[in-house]
């Protein structure tokens, strides 16, 4: 059984947590929640609660520049997670770095490869690794992020072994991943495997009374 100081974790973790998910459920133009007053903003507020508990993908559905980072962050900070968010804006990374920089590298694993390098999936460690515009990520290199999300597992560029990840992967995306599936541009068992949670974030002009907030 669990003793008293067990007990005793238990109730303040979980007066913590409420105390967050009421500020989230409550928040509606405070910096620390998502803002609006709109029936639109209170049901994401709501998915946010439910989904940070979660270890499954959350797929982020939304327009360029309407603040998908800021909802990333927040279902990482109510997740409770220990590690770091740590941010992947994937069409800023070349595709023949995109390896490195995500899982990292050995010395020598290539010229210029001159010391160890921790990847970005290392950096974020018992945290959450947020990969925004999903869909630019090449086809060359799907088949091992979705390994990542199936199995937990990766390898750095000139290791021999695989490493463990435990990190909770949050992506977004602006496109139809439907329509790149069709169009063959977009795997479609990692689009199944990422579309677990979506959350679905209308525009700002199809809900105006959050303009303000």
């Amino acid at each position: 059984g669990f003793t008293p100081a067990d007990l005793e974790v238990f109730r303040t973790l979980g007066q913590m947590l409420g105390e967050t998910i009421g500020k989230i459920r409550t928040s509606t133009g405070d910096p620390g929640g998502f803002r609006g007053s709109s029936p639109a903003a209170a049901a994401i507020r709501e998915q946010i609660i439910k989904y940070a508990i979660e270890e499954e993908p959350v797929l982020l559905l939304r327009e360029t520049g309407s603040g998908k980072n800021h909802i990333a962050e927040l279902i990482h900070h109510t997740s409770g997670r220990n590690g770091k968010f740590v941010a992947v804006h994937t069409p800023s990374i070349p595709e023949t770095l995109l390896e490195s920089e995500l899982f990292g590298h050995k010395k020598g694993a290539f010229t210029g490869a001159t010391e160890n390098k921790a990847g970005l999936v290392g950096q974020a460690e018992g945290g959450t690794l947020f990969l925004d515009e999903i869909a630019e990520i090449p086809l060359s290199f799907q088949a091992k992020l979705l390994q990542l999300i199936d199995v937990k597992k990766y390898r750095a560029l000139g290791d021999a072994n695989e490493r463990t990840a435990d990190v909770r992967i949050v992506a977004a995306t602006n496109r139809n991943l439907e329509q790149e599936v069709e169009n063959k541009m977009f795997r479609q068992d990692l689009f199944y495997r990422l579309n677990v949670l979506p959350v679905e974030i209308p525009p700002l002009r199809d809900r105006k009374e959050d303009i303000p907030a």
